[in-house]
């Protein structure tokens, strides 16, 4: 078995089966990168400060980037007896330039190191995701764009309500991801402090520059706490918990998809580039990628359970069933990202079927409320209104008609409130166009939402 970096304190070589349960570089190979980057920033400081000549700082980065690029070549291979991504980098380093390899730990720990990694890490992947809400919103905004006219049944408890735009529709949707959006950028703001320069817990005596290395990694500062620097992983439960409120609202979309191109409804056609079919039957056409976003939800929800459940009574500082940190997160943040992408291509293909609509849109007496609420206007107590319409309703379904079969004078065996303009009133074009209260259905206003919509994702890119 190789030589481990801590052998100097024991006599026994670790047993092949510690070796393998205590291995993480399997799951943090992944901060291959992020290490690199921040080893180089921490040379960089040391050459600052005096302890690295720089020929010293020089082979050390030089034989950083050389790793590096092995690495992304794939032509590195990663030491399970070596634990993890540090101590196999620092041994490929040493290897390669000599004693000045050895020097790079000076003033530094795996804890302080693997911290500023995981959230190097972090930061990079909620860049990432910022930049595909955006693209996704986009996209929101464009279809609804497409569609401020199209009618839907808008639904309460999977039943016929009141219609409303489909651009209305969508622009609740991107109500629900700049909120996700925000919240990451919320997120990113507590993340970006730097743990590097705190050592194991309780700092170090040697005269490193952490604003150095800090402002060098792009942080906005070094983290004010040695031992909370080591031992804080809030950051990643909130990058956890960010995505799983995202993957809760492509969810909702994604389960409203399948409703909508359900054969009982037929309101949309999916693109076939993302769609599979069935091995035995013909003629199916399955919205597997709207039922795999909906599925993949719970791994992330378990991401974060674990995590937290992980961290809940761990002592103060760094304890190793913090190795298991990074997987739900790196899983999380993965899935998060691939079905953003998914569900904009998805959306973006995505038509309506406008004779399904016109169908359903007369039936299920969906406006109903229309009625009432033109009645009220009329003087009459919103409560006796609503006890007209729903007698006439009772009366219409037992005979068998809908609303739009109805007469002024089919409507005034009701109620002498009514007038000749009923008719007209209670069309689903024009129950919509009179919603005109703020946040509303009505087109004018729906037209109004998009271009403020437009506004507030441009000023995320800013």
């Amino acid at each position: 078995m190789k030589e481990k970096p801590w052998s100097g304190r024991f006599s026994q070589e670790t047993d092949a089966l510690v070796e393998e349960f205590t291995q993480s570089v399997s799951v943090d190979a992944n901060l291959y990168a992020q290490d690199i980057e921040g080893s180089i920033a921490h040379a960089c400081m040391l050459h600052s400060v005096g302890f690295l000549t720089d020929a010293e700082r020089d082979a050390i980065v030089d034989g950083l980037g050389a790793i590096l690029n092995d690495i992304e070549e794939g032509v590195f291979e990663f030491d399970p007896a070596l634990e993890d991504v540090h101590m196999n980098i620092e041994a490929e380093l040493t290897r390669r330039i000599g004693e000045a390899g050895g020097k790079l730990h000076t003033a530094r720990s795996r804890n302080d190191q693997v911290a500023t990694d995981f959230r190097l890490y972090v930061r990079d992947s909620l860049e990432e995701i910022l930049r595909l809400l955006r693209d996704f919103l986009t996209g929101l905004v464009d279809k609804a764009e497409a569609h401020v006219d199209t009618i839907i049944p808008g639904m309460t408890h999977l039943q016929h309500a009141q219609p409303v735009s489909f651009a209305h529709h969508l622009l609740a949707y991107v109500e629900m991801f700049l909120r996700d959006h925000d919240r990451f950028e919320d997120c990113m703001r507590r993340l970006n402090l730097c743990p590097l320069g705190s050592a194991a817990l309780a700092g170090t005596p040697h005269p490193v520059d952490r604003f150095l290395t800090s402002d060098a990694l792009g942080f906005d500062g070094p983290c004010n706490n040695s031992i909370d620097a080591v031992s804080d992983r809030d950051f990643a439960c909130e990058a956890l918990f960010c995505a799983s409120l995202a993957m809760m609202h492509l969810s909702r979309l994604a389960e409203e998809i399948i409703v909508w191109n359900s054969k009982p409804y037929s309101f949309v056609e999916l693109p076939d580039a993302y769609c599979t079919g069935s091995s035995i039957m013909p003629q199916k056409k399955n919205p597997d990628v709207a039922e795999l976003v909906r599925g993949k939800v719970g791994g992330v929800y378990g991401g974060l359970v674990a995590l937290l459940t992980t961290m809940k009574a761990l002592p103060l500082a760094y304890n190793r069933d913090m190795q298991e940190d990074k997987k739900p997160v790196m899983e999380g943040l993965d899935t998060l990202m691939m079905c953003i992408e998914a569900m904009t291509g998805l959306v973006g293909g995505m038509e309506m079927n406008r004779e399904a609509l016109e169908k359903s849109l007369g039936e299920g007496f969906i406006t109903a409320t229309d009625v009432a609420d033109y009645l009220a206007a009329q003087g009459v107590p919103f409560r006796e209104a609503h006890r007209i319409t729903g007698v006439m309703v009772s009366d219409l379904i037992a005979r068998g008609r809908t609303l739009a079969d109805l007469s002024a004078d089919d409507f005034r065996k009701y109620s002498d409130a009514f007038e000749d303009d009923i008719v007209e009133a209670v069309t689903p074009e024009n129950s919509v166009d009179r919603r005109t209260s703020f946040g509303g259905t009505a087109r004018e206003n729906v037209s109004r939402m998009i271009l403020g919509a437009r506004a507030r994702i441009e000023d995320l890119g800013d």
